[in-house]
């Protein structure tokens, strides 16, 4: 190590040192900017972007479309982070947070406002009652392995992704610090995989949609550029469980909207209709 970084006495923020996402990160909430959120005409609105945690949305409304909910019809709206469209007052307004994904169900009255991408699986299911087991015991099942993706994909996302794809230098330390533990999370969810089809058993559900949209993405090698780093293919069962997923007609509907990058048939940028995700699927050669 070169030199030792030194921490001052109180800490003050240094936006030229925060590598990619330097210019939309602060240490304050609050809206910087006035500005209405544009309102489609289904009951559900979606203000998104097609990261691993928006994905987890799209791809629920998708399925439940696929089941025949068609009260799960919906408009996504894209909302560009990079930009700093999560910092305005309207997006404010529906979540304080200033993260993606946020939805509105407008379907009665009152409007319901649902922020944080577990908390909308959870609404979504329970509303439409789909993918989450009514039996207490699969039930729990479910949200454990529901719950333990919302606080482990931080590690995925914010530590071993930020720190190995976006961070401004590459640093031993931190680099092998959240390798390790993402090592041991592909390996505990490839255990969990050996004896079950789905992450909670034998039912596919909400716990199987969050924790793809994360890590079903990094051993497909659709995350981070880092599947051969991670020799994510020493985990079989997990693999198998992984593009299993990617099969679903839903979830290949789902995973491109909001999306801004890759090829025609993978990005689309709102969603409207259901058409609009037909027709940038017909694209692809």
């Amino acid at each position: 190590m070169e030199s030792e970084y030194i921490p001052p006495a109180v800490w003050t923020n240094d936006n030229d040192n925060g590598g990619t996402w330097a210019s939309i990160n602060r240490p304050v909430s609050g809206a910087t900017h006035d500005k209405v959120l544009p309102v489609g005409i289904h009951p559900l609105q979606l203000y998104s972007l097609g990261t691993p945690n928006g994905q987890k949305v799209t791809i629920m409304l998708e399925e439940l479309l696929a089941l025949g909910v068609i009260e799960a019809e919906y408009d996504a709206h894209i909302i560009n982070i990079g930009e700093g469209e999560q910092f305005s007052s309207g997006f404010v307004g529906i979540n304080p947070n200033s993260k993606i994904p946020a939805l509105v169900d407008q379907s009665g009255e009152p409007s319901i406002e649902v922020f944080e991408s577990g908390a909308i699986l959870l609404y979504l299911a329970d509303k439409f009652g789909h993918l989450l087991p009514k039996d207490i015991v699969k039930r729990t099942t479910v949200l454990n392995w529901l719950f333990w993706l919302q606080g482990a994909a931080p590690y995925l996302g914010g530590g071993f992704g930020h720190f190995y794809a976006y961070a401004p230098e590459k640093f031993e330390y931190p680099i092998n610090r959240f390798t390790m533990e993402i090592k041991r999370q592909l390996d505990l969810l490839d255990k969990q995989l050996t004896a079950n089809k789905f992450i909670a058993g034998d039912e596919y559900s909400i716990a199987d949609i969050a924790i793809w949209s994360w890590y079903g993405n990094v051993v497909l090698g659709k995350a981070y550029d880092a599947a051969e780093f991670l020799d994510v293919g020493s985990y079989k069962h997990l693999l198998r469980w992984a593009q299993d997923i990617a099969d679903r007609p839903a979830v290949q509907r789902g995973r491109i909207v909001n999306r801004t990058s890759g090829e025609a048939w993978e990005a689309l940028s709102e969603r409207h209709s259901a058409a609009d995700i037909t027709e940038a699927l017909k694209l692809k050669p």
